[in-house]
């Protein structure tokens, strides 16, 4: 019960700092940051010390929920699950830290919902029962509906009513593609499940399964996100708080990607090899349009939004090649973006906290007076647009060189995207930094180098010893 104590801990935590820090000012952050290390490390100890390597999926809890729906509490562990939680504990404990000063009201009550989001998230990530999964999509949902509604900047209202209705609707769908699923068991079977491994066995039509398969893949484009369902994500990145966005595109838009593996994927794969030619088409679609869309951009977190986009093109047409080295290659991407892209949103919050603007306009020789964030945004720039030694390009690399072996017109159009985000990540890093200096600014002080340092350091791990994530099998 260890990941569900974790959980629970999570909320517990949450709810003591919200409490806290009514009674004492500037408990809040405290508390939230030590139980993150903590919980994050009874995480590691657990899955280190576990008996076996999680090369395939381990149920670790199996316990009736609602008995007359044979619905269940089920959580289990794989080397996906595993790699994508780590990526969590690190970036929920820089979400703290990007908000130690930006957050000034209702401090308390954030970082509950700042530790039920991470809460929802590990949920997603370990839920073998179906309807457990969409109850945690729905917690995850919530709690990120308010930080960008409550603590977001000026158009966060409708930013956070944008962001909740794309994702509402599209998780109807996917309750309606779940409940599908589940009378198509009891059809075949005789007993309702929701329980995954049982979809795991089941022999669905391809006239049938075509049409559960695309519940679960629009549900999960959504959050991904592709062209054309991608239009929530600017606006919310815009607006959210810092944390919000390093959540945002660090995170949640994993939980995209791993619906896609877990539940489209391996649930129907006839269905999805057919639905492949159309799949790939968004995602190419999506790579160079995203490029295309932050090269046009003059706000820092828009452009670099409309480059998650263009990043989460290549994590679709990887999965989508059924190759494994694409398949490698996209769960290197994922973990890669959501380092890069959580630098870069937590640069343009350090930078907005300086100038109060987030307008490229605005900017213009910070090199000059801040030398060392100059020199991390130049890092993160290159890791954006796949520069060697640095994860992104390994991801990228990989993906590529998987997908021209099924659908090589496809990933010759999809390569176009790497020169359009090294364009627009020259372009963002010579707006803002070189030039003449239009005003100065103080450099980074020791709690944002800690923060731009972790994140370039494990941006230089794992791209220059990318068998950290490619030696796990990840369900091949």
């Amino acid at each position: 019960m260890t990941l569900t104590c974790i959980m629970l801990a999570l909320l517990f935590a949450g709810g003591s700092a919200w409490r806290a820090e009514n009674h004492w000012q500037g408990s809040a952050k405290w508390l939230a940051l030590i139980a993150l290390a903590l919980l994050a490390t009874v995480f590691a100890v657990f899955v280190m010390s576990a008996s076996n390597d999680f090369a395939q999926l381990q149920v670790l809890s199996r316990v009736s929920w609602i008995e007359s729906f044979n619905i269940e509490y089920s959580i289990a562990l794989d080397q996906l699950s595993i790699v994508l939680i780590t990526l969590t504990w690190l970036l929920a404990i820089i979400c703290v830290l990007v908000s130690w000063y930006e957050i000034q009201s209702n401090v308390g009550f954030y970082y509950f919902n700042l530790l039920l989001t991470i809460a929802g998230i590990i949920g997603v990530f370990v839920a073998v029962d179906m309807f457990l999964f969409f109850f945690f999509w729905e917690v995850m949902l919530l709690p990120m509906t308010a930080i960008i509604a409550i603590w977001g900047h000026e158009n966060r209202q409708f930013a956070a009513l944008k962001f909740f209705i794309f994702t509402q609707v599209s998780s109807l769908l996917m309750l309606v593609a779940i409940i599908g699923t589940g009378y198509f068991h009891l059809m075949q079977t005789g007993q309702l499940s929701f329980y995954y491994p049982d979809w795991l066995l089941l022999d669905i039509p391809l006239s049938i399964s075509q049409y559960l398969m695309f519940g679960f893949f629009i549900a999960f484009a959504v959050k991904l996100p592709s062209v054309p369902v991608h239009s929530w994500l600017p606006d919310a990145h815009t607006q959210a708080p810092t944390a919000g966005s390093v959540l945002l595109a660090g995170v949640l838009l994993k939980t995209g990607a791993y619906g896609l593996i877990r539940f489209v994927i391996f649930l129907f794969p006839q269905a999805s090899l057919q639905f492949a030619p159309i799949a790939a088409t968004l995602a190419v679609v999506s790579i160079v349009y995203g490029a295309k869309m932050a090269f046009a951009q003059q706000d820092f977190k828009r452009l670099v939004a409309y480059s998650s986009i263009s990043h989460m093109g290549f994590v679709m047409l990887a999965l989508f090649a059924f190759n494994s080295t694409a398949y490698q290659g996209a769960i290197v991407t994922l973990v890669a973006h959501g380092l890069s892209s959580a630098a870069l949103f937590s640069l343009a919050g350090m930078i907005y906290q300086r100038i109060h603007s987030r307008n490229l306009t605005d900017m213009g020789g910070f090199w000059q007076s801040a030398p060392r964030m100059g020199g991390f945004a130049l890092a993160f720039a290159g890791a954006a647009f796949g520069l060697p030694g640095l994860a992104n390009f390994i991801g990228e690399f990989f993906s590529l060189v998987g997908a021209f072996q099924v659908m090589p017109a496809f990933t010759i159009i999809a390569a176009l995207g790497l020169i359009g985000s090294a364009i627009y990540g020259m372009v963002l890093f010579q707006t803002s930094f070189q030039g003449a200096a239009k005003q100065d600014i103080i450099d980074l002080q020791l709690r944002e180098l800690l923060i731009c340092g972790s994140l370039l350091l494990m941006l230089l791990a794992i791209g220059l010893y990318p068998t950290l994530l490619l030696k796990f099998s990840f369900g091949v």
